[in-house]
């Protein structure tokens, strides 16, 4: 594997390869989560004490569970874009298996948010053994519903959550395995 830091391989596709993300990869990852176009569905960018906190979430994710938000990393140039990858999270009172993703803008509308999500969703299925897989996304965010509907997911729910003091509709997506 290129690069300077020995990393944990998750997965591959034609362009990208999915890792664990380490310390090293927290100036990549405030150039997404500090960006306040890009994290509209989060209600505005994330200052340096939440983005080390969603890094250490990760990390403590890869130790607890196995998995998490893994680094999207381009096989050309090995440059992080983005994050994607499977974590739990809270739906009609119970603990469901999610894939999520969150790219740099500058990535945006090239069709890696699909490709690293469907690789997920296989990943879930072959390799984690879940027999469903879900999408959380704010009903605002009409891209990241576009991603799950090309993943296959179909409309399952909605509930509203509360962040950042904020009421924020959400609809779920789901798919089951085949």
């Amino acid at each position: 594997m290129k690069g300077k830091y020995k990393m944990k391989k998750i997965l591959e596709t034609e362009r990208l390869l999915l890792r664990e993300m380490t310390q090293a990869d927290y100036p990549a990852l405030t150039k997404i989560l500090q960006d306040s176009e890009t994290m509209y569905a989060y209600e505005g960018a994330f200052n340096n004490i939440e983005a080390q906190n969603w890094l250490d979430n990760n990390l403590r994710r890869y130790r607890e569970n196995g998995f998490g938000l893994w680094a999207v990393v381009l096989k050309d140039t090995d440059e992080m874009i983005g994050q994607c990858g499977v974590t739990w999270q809270s739906f009609n009172g119970e603990q469901v298996p999610e894939i999520g993703y969150l790219f740099n803008r500058s990535y945006w509308h090239r069709g890696f948010a699909a490709e690293s999500a469907i690789a997920c969703k296989h990943y879930a299925f072959d390799i984690l053994n879940f027999n469903e897989i879900y999408s959380i996304i704010r009903d605002t965010n009409q891209p990241s519903v576009n991603v799950a509907i090309r993943n296959g997911m179909t409309l399952c729910g909605e509930f509203i959550k509360h962040y950042r003091g904020v009421i924020m509709p959400h609809v779920v997506f789901s798919v089951k395995k085949a």
